[in-house]
């Protein structure tokens, strides 16, 4: 064991580049693993893990106080079928103003409705709620924001001035319920303060029970809860049912292109560690011929070199798990908005598994070329490994040998031909990392493309919207739509708007009711304002709507079909002329021209007619909301600067895109070093010939980086089909998991300017890779490289 401890240190030892990449290389492969595997595991089930975690609200209950005291709605919690209960907590619904903020919002502009509810603590035995930012609202002045879609950060400020003594409050912390049970959270003291004198705030209780495993478990469970209150007092509640489905949509989304990033990753990492340790063990043929003549037998050079192996590969199985779980925060922290869920971690087992799994593919790829070289004649194994094999790829270097390109090109596009098994590993390596990078890029173009194509919901800078009938304070006053519009045009700054309605119908062969968005133009046409086409036209005049793939395919109608409206018991037909991309509602929202509706005789209230106001080049959007605030007196119009919101969903999905793909081009780089540090360490010799013989440094280096750009540009050749063909199996699953279809225009990504691009990635992830160890044969000394065995 002393000559075998001697053996193992001396060969760590005395290559040390070699062992410098496998550490490397062993380091990125792992934390990729980690990552890729992390991911996966986090992204099956988010909703349901966190909904366990945090003992979220089967049921969320509203009372009014006039009907149930707090005593008897706390009294629901002995319900038969009831396991755990929180509350009842007081909870208001409240319109604030925009007050001092860092977001750019303008001061004074009305907040839509929100439920703020009063809760000492974060803690409880239902709806554990998760801090994301900030703390908690322990004082007078203090609110915490539901860090869902919100659009103010810890300490910017909110205003009430409709209620007494104007009060202001400070947003201390952001927080996620992971049941959405709440807009904002205050203290139990502050809610007091934020009631009107001669009114009582609502109820809320938070609800678990025995059996709630569907829809009509949760319907008995809350008509038992509706049962044991007074008649009439339980005023709204929300079954937890709800928010997973939206959850589930989003994990489909999501899935698909994890899943696949995923196993590039793993694949890639498995393929990358043994490339790297075959390698390093089968480029010491000669030395185990050495070590058989020592006296050592086949099953102590495989020990030997299995240990060789191992040691660097343990460094970097270590690094590479602090950095996949380092990597991981953000991924997951990504992940985790999109999910909507609390904090994502890599699972402990992960942790066990992935170095555990690496450090038996090292053991088990080195194991097998030890064997085969430990059962060589010694002769043999001492004669074997200094050269390629007499003959090996000197027809290709003939051939190339004639064409008109210079002497050190023409060697180093014949080197791959010497050992072609390690050229195809290179090629492998680079064909994995082309795909990564052309699958990275597409998504990465088509997910931004998509979230443009959903921007065009608010087409305009600025819009305004009558609030004041859904604002908490009473007031039912409304403005006359024309009364805004008259104030729009005489604003300065205004370059076109229009407006829309939003109104229930029905439509025949669907149960329920269906939200139709009409379009009203006010002197210029409104297609400025059109949604994203997934195909046919935009509606132009009356009779014709544009609708989702959702809508198309509940009513299993297509473009160019007609359907029919009702309400009210008229009557109105209109013929379907486009595919929109929205997915607002499961993609059941119509869009038409408010004339399409006229016949429908509808009564559409103030508060559900919007502004779209496109401004003049060089208008400052939030000064231009700010002034048409003052000139639209009423308090309860909002008028607020659109800005693109853009989706938790698409932040991940390009944080991750960037991640894995420069996690792959890492891996890839570092095969095709470990590849070229082999060759170039084996062919010392030959390099000190062709010194010898007048081969300049800078000529070294062309033939060492010729010898893998061609394997670079090949592989990229086949690589980027592979990549373009995953996008497109890929994109579509993705979008049908989020109710949509996705534009062609966002499929055909990859233009003939992207695709060279691409292709070319391959040459320079191989010339990468080649780079440091063609600049090490460059500088070997010619007497020193000819002694060299």
């Amino acid at each position: 064991m002393s000559a075998l401890g001697k053996v193992v240190r001396a060969g760590v030892g005395r290559r040390r580049t070699q062992t410098l990449v496998m550490v490397l290389t062993t380091t990125m492969a792992v934390a990729a693993a980690v990552l890729a595997t992390g991911l996966l595991v986090a992204s099956h089930a988010p909703f349901e893990h966190a909904f366990a975690k945090q003992r979220g609200a089967q049921l969320t209950a509203w009372f009014d106080p006039a009907g149930a005291t707090a005593a008897q709605v706390a009294a629901t919690a002995h319900i038969s079928g009831v396991t755990a209960t929180a509350g009842p907590y007081p909870v208001l619904s409240l319109s604030p103003r925009f007050g001092a903020n860092k977001s750019r919002l303008p001061v004074g502009g009305v907040m839509t409705e929100m439920s703020v509810v009063g809760r000492a603590d974060t803690g409880g035995a239902v709806d554990d709620l998760v801090l994301t930012a900030g703390h908690w609202a322990t004082g007078s002045g203090q609110i915490v924001l539901s860090d869902q879609n919100m659009p103010l950060g810890v300490g910017d400020q909110l205003s009430l001035p409709d209620l007494p003594g104007k009060p202001v409050l400070t947003v201390v912390g952001l927080a996620r319920s992971v049941t959405a049970t709440g807009d904002a959270w205050v203290s139990p003291t502050q809610i007091a303060a934020l009631t009107v004198r001669g009114s009582r705030p609502g109820l809320q209780m938070l609800y678990r029970f025995r059996s709630a495993a569907t829809d009509a478990d949760v319907t008995a469970d809350r008509k038992a809860v509706e049962t044991a209150v007074p008649p009439g007092s339980l005023t709204g509640a929300s079954s937890y049912l709800q928010t997973e489905r939206s959850a589930d949509r989003t994990e489909a989304t999501f899935v698909p292109f994890v899943v696949a990033f995923g196993v590039l990753g793993l694949v890639m990492s498995v393929l990358v560690i043994g490339t790297v340790v075959s390698g390093a063990v089968g480029s010491a043929t000669r030395r185990i011929g050495i070590l058989k003549a020592l006296g050592l037998t086949p099953a102590e050079v495989a020990r030997a070199y299995v240990a060789q192996a191992l040691i660097p590969a343990t460094v970097g199985t270590a690094l590479g798990l602090v950095l996949g779980n380092l990597m991981a925060i953000p991924a997951l922290h990504e992940a985790q908005r999109a999910y909507s869920t609390g904090s994502l971690a890599v699972a402990p087992w992960i942790d066990l598994a992935v170095p555990a799994a690496a450090l038996a593919a090292v053991a088990a790829t080195a194991l097998a070329p030890a064997l085969r070289a430990g059962r060589l004649r010694t002769v043999e194994a001492l004669t074997v490994g200094r050269t390629p094999r007499a003959g090996r790829g000197r027809t290709v270097q003939r051939l190339l040998a004639g064409l008109p390109l210079p002497r050190a090109l023409s060697l180093g596009l014949a080197m791959p031909f010497a050992r072609p098994a390690r050229s195809a590993t290179v090629a492998a390596a680079v064909v994995f990392g082309t795909l990564g990078v052309t699958f990275g890029t597409g998504l990465a173009i088509s997910v931004n493309g998509i979230q443009n194509g959903l921007d065009r919901r608010d087409a305009g800078a600025v819009t305004v919207q009558d609030i004041a009938p859904l604002a908490g304070n009473g007031s039912k006053d409304t403005v006359d739509p024309a009364l805004i519009a008259a104030k729009i045009a005489a604003q300065p700054g205004t370059w076109r708007y229009f407006s829309t309605e939003q109104a229930q119908v029905r439509v025949a062969g669907l149960a329920g009711s269906t939200n139709v968005i009409a379009y009203r133009s006010h002197g210029d046409d409104d297609s400025w304002g059109a949604y994203q086409l997934v195909s046919g036209t935009w509606f132009h005049g009356p009779g014709q709507a544009v609708v989702p793939y959702g809508f198309l395919r509940a009513t299993g109608t297509r473009v160019g079909d007609t359907v029919t409206l009702t309400a009210g018991g008229h009557r109105a037909a209109v013929r379907i002329v486009g595919e929109d991309l929205d997915v607002r509602e499961g993609g059941m929202v119509m869009l038409t021209d408010s004339s399409s509706l006229a016949g429908l005789h509808l009564k559409i209230p103030s508060e559900l007619v919007q502004f779209d106001i496109d401004l003049e080049p060089g208008t400052d959007a939030t000064a231009y909301a700010a002034s048409l605030g003052k000139a639209l007196q009423p308090p309860g119009i909002l008028v607020l600067p659109s800005g693109n919101r853009v989706s938790p969903t698409i932040i991940a999905m390009d944080a991750l895109v960037a991640m894995f793909t420069l996690m792959l081009v890492a891996v890839a780089g570092l095969g095709v070093l470990n590849t070229v540090v082999l060759d170039t360490r084996e062919r010392v010799h030959d390099f000190g010939v062709l010194k010898a013989l007048g081969m300049s440094p800078r000529q070294t280096v062309a033939m060492v980086v010729t010898s893998v750009a061609g394997i670079g540009l090949v592989a990229g050749a086949v690589g980027v089909p592979i990549g373009v063909a995953l996008h497109r199996r890929v994109l579509p699953m993705m979008g049908r998991a989020a109710g949509t279809a996705i534009p062609k225009t966002d499929m055909a990504v990859y233009s003939l300017t992207v695709l060279v691009a691409l292709v070319l990635g391959g040459l320079v992830i191989a010339t990468a890779g080649a780079l440091l160890p063609a600049g090490w044969a460059a500088k070997a000394r010619t007497a020193g490289a000819l002694r060299s065995e």
